[in-house]
């Protein structure tokens, strides 16, 4: 699916005239939209309308948002991006942990959630190719190369790469990283976490002083954007 075609989007969203506002920015910005109301129809209607991108509201009858984006995340890589009044950390968390790819607090402007639907189906389009072009990792051997120049790395900062080669443009927590990056005998901190990225980004700067490509995500962790 390319950006310029007609994104088709699963609206979740129980406010009735919150919904109709939505899609009208939806469909003024080239998009087609399926809304439904009810956290129990959810599923069907995803299976249904096979969209490209969902935006799911946590706070459903019925079923709730983070249960939905848990069953969709079950058989689909699908988007999902997150719209909720509840601003805690925790749900933050607890939203990225299960797979969500945005995390947006109402009260929002709606051209803001269009943008970030352009955003997160671009990054869907631009699929792994164009990132391989710029990275390249080689599991067998732990070595990662960027404009096929090796990157001299820690084994904790090549599991850190692997990682963020994996999910491209999505966010990880501090606690995500930690479980996928070190060993579970470790003693890690969050002030461990920050300081290999830190020197990650350092060693990535050198061969690309043009651009960042490791976002920190506040009050949350941090995201890889390569292209």
């Amino acid at each position: 699916m390319s950006v310029e075609s007609k994104a088709r989007i699963l609206l979740v969203e129980d406010e009735a005239s919150l919904a109709q506002i939505m899609g009208d920015y939806l469909n003024h910005a080239g998009m087609d939209h399926l809304w439904v109301g009810h956290g129990g129809q959810a599923m069907d209607a995803f299976r249904q309308y096979r969209p490209d991108l969902v935006l799911l509201d946590v706070m459903l009858p019925g079923v709730d948002g983070l249960t939905l984006c848990r069953e969709i995340r079950s058989e689909s890589q699908v988007p999902v991006i997150l719209v909720t009044a509840r601003v805690e950390e925790l749900d933050r968390l607890l939203g990225l942990e299960l797979g969500a790819d945005d995390y947006i607090c109402k009260p929002f402007s709606p051209r803001e959630v269009v943008a970030r639907v352009r955003v997160v189906l671009r990054r869907v389009s631009r699929g792994p190719k164009a990132d391989e072009a710029l990275f390249r990792l080689e599991p067998d051997c732990h070595r990662v190369y960027v404009r096929d120049r090796r990157l001299d790395l820690t084994p904790t900062e090549y599991r850190l790469m692997r990682l963020f080669l994996s999910h491209p443009g999505r966010v990880h927590s501090r606690d995500q990283i930690m479980n996928s990056t070190y060993d579970l005998d470790q003693e890690v901190t969050d002030r461990v976490v920050d300081s290999h990225i830190k020197n990650l980004r350092k060693k990535i700067a050198r061969e690309l002083p043009d651009r960042e490509v490791i976002y920190s995500v506040y009050g949350v962790g941090y995201r890889f954007e390569p292209g």
